[in-house]
């Protein structure tokens, strides 16, 4: 096999398993049937060399079909655009020039996944500006593949800053995945938690009735169980089992003894106060904490810093 060739498998090969882990909508028997066929011949027949310029950050080969008359919005069966294959590859500079011959920020694959979303799970922080800069929505339709939540689960702390400022919803609840810092949970995330609670995001959130503090008593990573007792979780919650976080977690395990001796001991004074302004202040008005007429002392321990 030629190098060309096994790069465009490869490049194939990538975007085939970048396909959301989730979809709203059953897709019907007729688009069933027909990408069934496509991946069980093991390529996409209509896949152009447009696509193959993006998805390998071929800038010079891009540009050049451009200006040949290749339109940047050129589709294959599956509505994946060249944009979507730059992002993927993080190649922000193809992304760019796409964007400047008039790709769509916001085209939509069969499966509801935007550039954006292809960005955040590359965890290319410059495309994500790059898109949002150029129109794209930081969050989506509720049928969407939501980018918060996939920078969130793989980690991406620097693409869920971006989102952050320029207002993506940091508490959106998906119903099978739960919020943006439940999932981040789930797959011991701490950086992005950090991020997340940071900007305001509700430490009580999760998925139904699953707490965050739920989903990572089960992880029994005690990193992750602290953060969030510091954040003000509650220990007594009950998910749909009506069990606690404490009844969750391994038996006799750091996280287990944690919990236990968390249950036993009052928070302080001074961990309720902090609670208690950041929960007057609200979201929204977090960033207005400088502003406030205290010593700088008290306005970094309002930040957690």
């Amino acid at each position: 096999m030629s190098k060309n060739t096994s790069t465009q498998s490869n490049s194939t090969n990538q975007l085939v398993h970048n396909r959301p882990l989730y979809n709203l909508e059953e897709p019907s028997r007729k688009r069933k049937a027909t990408w069934g066929l496509l991946t069980s011949q093991g390529s996409w027949a209509d896949r152009s060399p447009l696509h193959e310029a993006a998805s390998q950050g071929r800038l010079l080969s891009l540009k050049t079909l451009l200006a040949q008359g290749q339109k940047a919005n050129t589709l294959t069966i599956d509505h994946v655009t060249p944009l979507h294959d730059a992002c993927l590859g993080k190649h922000v500079a193809c992304a760019k020039a796409l964007i400047e011959a008039g790709a769509n920020t916001n085209a939509i694959t069969i499966d509801g996944v935007t550039p954006l979303f292809n960005a955040c799970s590359s965890g290319s922080a410059p495309c994500v500006g790059l898109l949002l800069q150029n129109g794209a929505k930081p969050q989506g339709l509720e049928f969407w593949a939501s980018a918060i939540h996939e920078a969130a689960s793989k980690g991406h702390s620097d693409c869920v800053e971006v989102l952050i400022s320029w207002g993506v919803d940091i508490d959106q609840d998906i119903s099978y995945l739960g919020t943006p810092l439940y999932v981040a949970c789930v797959h011991q995330q701490l950086h992005c938690m950090k991020k997340l609670l940071h900007a305001g995001a509700s430490v009580q959130k999760g998925r139904q009735q699953d707490t965050p503090l739920h989903a990572a008593s089960r992880q029994s990573n005690l990193d992750i169980v602290m953060l969030l007792l510091d954040f003000g979780a509650n220990i007594s919650a009950r998910n749909a089992e009506a069990k606690r976080p404490v009844e969750v977690a391994i038996a006799s395990s750091p996280v287990d003894r944690l919990l236990l001796h968390y249950e036993a001991t009052p928070n302080s004074l001074c961990q309720l106060c902090r609670l208690c302004v950041r929960g007057c202040l609200g979201r929204s008005r977090l960033n207005l904490i400088p502003q406030l007429e205290l010593p700088k002392l008290l306005m970094d321990f309002l930040h957690y810093q």
